[in-house]
């Protein structure tokens, strides 16, 4: 009797850590990187990572590539940081090889598949990449760069067809055409603008609220006046209103700066119950009239599942959802000469996590709502023949019931741009960021540019607050 008693204990703590396990997010579980990252202790926080011998091994190896990439970019070592953004890509072009073993998934959760990473995390990718290159002065493979991204925008156009769908980036186009425009290469730093303007107009604003940059109109008037495509110039004057005047070539230079503010959003979950509601022919739908959902599965006549499923009531499911990480800073302006030039918002990567995240959970939905009826059949089942171990299967099941919280939580919550154009020379820059909350939370960083004639530089400023 006492043996049996210490393995109903023993069976007991077993199951009650496995569901106190089961409620920890991703966030939650990388806790002390977290605080050590967002403290701005990159040094330790890279250590920490570094520490961990078997990170590339598990599911969660992309995750990690694309966090000590994330580091050693912000420390600035650039060559070790395109190391672990290459791992990541050559990872993430893996996967894409495989198909996902939703069998597994189905059994347990989606945790227990490789994070694939989202579309725009993956983008991210070779954003990262060519900052790195242009901050090495390889600006060939930074190109070889854009490249990648071209193909990537590609296949993200032909993954989804609807308009109300994140399905093109008109950051990534800005960012490519910045660098041809680099590269003096006009033509395509012209077509690159002119997609990033359409995808502004058509899709930026509506889905995500973001308008076309002032900078971008006056950069994509620029390339076309110097690849001689007058008519375009004349085009966009009157879509712009605006009127341009071409400079004389002159001993000046140009300074591209890209500020990262904030950090993304993190992913949390969230239980949604459902009731069962059973129909003729096997028929069965999971109801929630409250959110207006209504989830039916048509299940053959033969399916021993039928029986089991019939007797439920209703079961509760978790989905994950995103959290946002609000930012201290709401606007930053570069300051030099005594001007002024104020940064513009390129890229909402909070909004965009959302809009992804939400396009497909109708999918999510029913998805998990399958997985959580099949797992409550088989307990059923097993009750039917052994009370306990029916009730030990559904505490497991209530354990192992778990969204996938996993995402890329060291990317910027958005990027913002702008261009200055400085006489050659060494100059003095001061970078400005300015708080919502209260001026002492105000923040500037000065720094000096050796402006080079005809050229253009590029600088990164992460503000992880």
């Amino acid at each position: 009797m006492v043996a049996n008693m210490k393995k109903s204990y023993f069976l007991l703590f077993l199951l009650s850590s496995l569901l106190l396990h089961s409620c920890v997010t991703y966030y939650q579980k990388s806790a002390k990187f977290n605080k050590l990252f967002e403290s701005g202790k990159l040094e330790a926080a890279d250590k920490l990572l570094a520490k961990d011998k078997k990170a590339e091994r598990r599911k969660t190896r992309l995750l990690y590539y694309l966090n000590r990439g994330t580091l050693a970019h912000l420390m600035g070592k650039y060559e070790e940081s395109n190391y672990f953004f290459e791992q990541a890509y050559i990872t993430h072009e893996d996967f894409l090889a495989k198909p996902i073993n939703e069998a597994l998934a189905f059994v347990t959760n989606p945790t227990v598949t490789d994070y694939r990473g989202e579309d725009h995390e993956v983008l991210l990718i070779h954003y990262y990449k060519t900052l790195n290159f242009l901050q090495l002065g390889k600006n060939n493979e930074a190109l070889v760069e854009c490249r990648r991204l071209n193909i990537k925008l590609n296949q993200l156009s032909d993954k989804y067809q609807s308009d109300n769908k994140y399905r093109r980036d008109a950051f990534i186009h800005t960012l490519m055409g910045l660098v041809y425009q680099a590269n003096h290469d006009y033509n395509n730093a012209f077509i690159a603008y002119r997609n990033a303007v359409e995808i502004y107009q058509e899709d930026y604003k509506r889905l995500f609220g973001v308008d076309t940059p002032e900078q971008l109109k006056q950069d994509l008037l620029y390339t076309a006046y110097k690849t001689g495509f007058y008519d375009q110039v004349h085009k966009y004057e009157q879509l712009f209103n605006l009127k341009y005047n071409p400079s004389e070539e002159s001993t000046t230079g140009d300074l591209v700066f890209l500020w990262n503010n904030g950090l993304g959003p993190i992913k949390s979950e969230w239980d949604i119950s459902f009731v069962i509601v059973r129909g003729t022919g096997g028929m069965v739908t999971f109801v929630n009239e409250e959110r207006g959902l209504f989830f039916p599965f048509p299940l053959e006549s033969n399916n021993s599942a039928i029986g089991t499923l019939s007797d439920l009531e209703f079961i509760q499911v978790a989905f994950p959802q995103y959290v946002e990480r609000p930012t201290l800073y709401d606007n930053a302006v570069i300051s030099t000469n005594g001007c002024t030039y104020p940064f513009e918002i390129a890229e909402d990567i909070n909004a965009i996590s959302f809009k992804v995240l939400n396009q497909r959970m109708l999918l999510e939905f029913g998805k998990s709502l399958l997985r959580v009826a099949l797992k409550k059949a088989a307990e059923y089942q097993l009750r039917s023949k052994d009370d306990k171990l029916g009730a030990v299967l559904g505490v497991v099941n209530l354990a192992t019931e778990k969204a996938d919280t996993r995402n890329w939580q060291t990317m910027p919550h958005s990027i913002y741009y702008t261009r200055v154009t400085l006489p050659a020379g060494k100059q003095q820059v001061s970078f400005q960021a300015f708080s919502k909350k209260s001026l002492q939370d105000n923040q500037r960083e000065d720094f000096y540019s050796d402006v080079k004639q005809g050229q253009t530089q590029f600088y990164t400023f992460s503000s992880l607050r």
